[in-house]
């Protein structure tokens, strides 16, 4: 079954919820062990990827990533283009909250959009941990053109690393920041914020700003496929 065709029969109605009530939601493990394999292993390709980021060379935590440059690999292409038509309408009521207008009707459109605002290069992304490594919370904006939601989906085993779980923080106005662990299952994937979400207060609409990162890897390897929905500048 083809990957949009898989992504059509998830529960959109839950998803769609959880979002909005928590500014995150999972699908249940998607990715199959071979489309696990197949993108793990393309890794060490110097050819599939555009740059590598250590992250401790940045301050950004341990471990490594490598952003894909374009064309991207099929399987990422139709899962980035996929997800996009499928969160188009929470991204939409999202920009309705904010009184903004529409994104565009399809990814390549918004992308055209992107490039034209300086930001013309591929996000998606392959991230890898050993033991002691961890990623700080942080936000994948990457320039003004920014679609407000994104995913990541674990590649590797859950039983073959200990820690590495996936985490997210959100600042409530005036409030302490809440912090909640994502259990994810091999092939799974977490759908969540990029920057903020609304939430329907008693005096009316506020935002929530959300980070995300990964905790300390305790032993084995983690690896997780990111897919960030807009380009980078």
């Amino acid at each position: 079954m083809s990957i949009k065709n898989r992504l059509d029969e998830l529960p959109w109605q839950r998803i769609a919820a959880d979002l909005d009530e928590q500014g995150w939601a999972t699908t249940g493990p998607f990715l199959n062990a071979s489309e696990r394999q197949l993108i793990t292993s393309s890794y060490d390709d110097d050819h599939s990827f555009r740059s590598t980021v250590a992250m401790a060379r940045h301050g950004y935590g341990r471990g490594e990533y490598r952003y894909f440059r374009y064309p991207l690999p099929d399987l990422v292409q139709s899962l980035r283009t996929a997800l996009y038509d499928r969160l188009l309408p929470t991204a939409n009521a999202w920009r309705r909250a904010a009184d903004a207008g529409p994104f565009p009707e399809n990814h390549a459109e918004f992308l055209e959009g992107c490039h034209a605002a300086g930001q013309s290069r591929p996000t998606p992304l392959i991230l890898r941990y050993g033991p002691g490594d961890y990623n700080c919370l942080h936000q994948d904006l990457y320039g003004e053109w920014v679609f407000p939601l994104q995913a990541a989906f674990l590649l590797s085993n859950p039983k073959d690393f200990s820690g590495g779980e996936f985490v997210l923080t959100e600042q409530r106005p005036r409030m302490q920041s809440r912090v909640q662990l994502v259990p994810l299952e091999a092939g799974e994937g977490v759908i969540f914020a990029v920057n903020q979400r609304p939430v329907q207060g008693t005096r009316g609409i506020y935002r929530v700003a959300m980070r995300h990162g990964v905790s300390r890897v305790r032993s084995g390897s983690r690896h997780a496929l990111g897919l960030i929905l807009h380009d980078a500048s």
